[in-house]
């Protein structure tokens, strides 16, 4: 006899967790989003001096051990720690207790575009001046991407899908559109998802500083990130972590939950063009966003705010650019786009969900946040950046756009409950 066919379930955000640039709680994020300071400065972590980039937005005034035990800290490479206190900050704020759910529905779907870079580059260290005997037996665990996934549903007993999503600067935009549809289609009832990078070591800044991909801008880091601007010259890696706790509506209203906003759609597509540069004629990042929009049963009119992947590169924010016209027609001109690595630079694997979190709180405050440094226009780049100043206005929907190297793209859509 055939099974009945599923019906699609509502699937929406009941808490928030950040580790970033601007600050480790989703207050003082919002305080710096909506006050337009930027995160970006000089590189403390190590001596970066010779390197043509010698800027990034780097994690500062966080403590894991609130998070985390400290025994535990001790196997964990800097993006697990900043995911797991992600994930935990996330938990509290969705007030679940997970003891009175049934944590066999319960799930963790949690991504890294490149994993445990420092204790990589700490072990080949020890390998090459100490020999193989030196390599810690908690080498591999402590690197791969998967593995804060199985932190975090271990330390909450989540037994539901748990799997890790690595797709570049796209990873936690992928990670969360995949666990709102696996609560949608009723594998799950909630879902823990974000995204996690740490990127800030000497190799993983030679790397992209080899690849010129890097604003070079050191004298003046807080202005140095600027996307859709005439003089932009490269992105600014950053550091950090979000996570979001996805819940089925009626079970996040069944216990009283805050909601902060419904997901609605997610778009997935690839670009099949080139490992590093968008596609020249945007077609990738034009289908993702028609792909949420068709989800959610939005016409371009209905989209109040796009939370741009806007990275301070010449050629991303251009292509992007004409992307948001395809899509949007004369409602282009209309709707309000920011870029908030602006403020806090390209967190990598884990900026689709900071900037989703950033739209859900545009929309939970009724503000824009800004796209700051944006002084000097780009005739390629002619739309509403919300330059400079944040804008206080009602918002409805947003979608939340993030392309990764290899061709990866990813559109989130959200909508406020009313």
């Amino acid at each position: 006899m055939a099974l009945a066919p599923i019906t699609p379930r509502r699937v929406v955000v009941t808490g928030i967790g950040l580790v970033t640039p601007l600050g480790c709680s989703k207050e003082t994020f919002w305080d710096s989003l909506v006050n337009g300071r930027s995160g970006i400065r000089r590189i403390t972590r190590f001596d970066a001096a010779e390197f043509p980039s010698q800027i990034a937005g780097e994690v500062i005034d966080f403590d894991p051990s609130i998070y985390i035990d400290r025994k535990e800290l001790r196997h964990m490479d800097d993006f697990c720690q900043f995911g797991v206190s992600s994930a935990v900050q996330a938990v509290m704020d969705s007030g679940l207790d997970f003891s009175r759910c049934d944590c066999d529905r319960a799930g963790v779907i949690y991504g890294s575009g490149i994993g445990g870079m420092k204790i990589y580059e700490e072990q080949h260290s020890a390998f090459l001046n100490r020999g193989m005997r030196r390599i810690s037996p908690f080498f591999i665990p402590m690197l791969i991407a998967d593995i804060m996934a199985g932190h975090i549903s271990i330390l909450y007993n989540l037994r539901g899908p748990n799997y890790a999503t690595t797709s570049a600067c796209a990873t936690s935009a992928h990670a969360i559109g995949c666990a709102a549809k696996a609560i949608r289609f009723d594998e799950a009832d909630i879902i823990v998802s974000g995204g996690s990078e740490a990127p800030i070591t000497a190799m993983g800044l030679g790397g992209f500083c080899n690849l010129k991909a890097l604003s070079t801008r050191n004298g003046d880091p807080q202005r140095s990130s600027r996307p859709f601007d005439a003089q932009r010259d490269g992105f600014i890696m950053s550091e950090g972590a979000a996570a979001v706790i996805l819940e089925e509506y009626e079970h996040a209203v069944a216990r009283g939950a805050h909601i902060y906003g419904e997901m609605m759609g997610a778009g997935f597509t690839a670009d099949a063009f080139h490992i590093t540069a968008p596609a020249e004629d945007a077609h990738g990042a034009v289908r993702a966003m028609k792909i949420a929009m068709r989800e959610a049963g939005w016409a371009p009119a209905d989209v109040d705010y796009i939370n741009a992947h806007g990275t301070s590169t010449e050629l991303n924010d251009k292509v992007e650019t004409m992307a948001i016209k395809s899509v949007f027609g004369e409602h282009a001109r209309r709707v309000a786009i920011s870029s908030t690595k602006s403020m806090h630079g390209h967190m990598l694997g884990a900026a689709g969900a900071v900037e989703m979190i950033a739209s859900l709180l545009a929309m939970e405050y009724g503000v824009i946040p800004p796209t700051i440094n944006y002084e000097i226009p780009d005739p390629e780049c002619d739309l509403n950046y919300t330059p400079n100043q944040a804008v206080r206005r009602p918002i409805k929907t947003a979608l939340s756009n993030s392309f990764g190297f290899g061709g990866h793209n990813a559109c989130l859509a959200v909508k406020r409950l009313s």
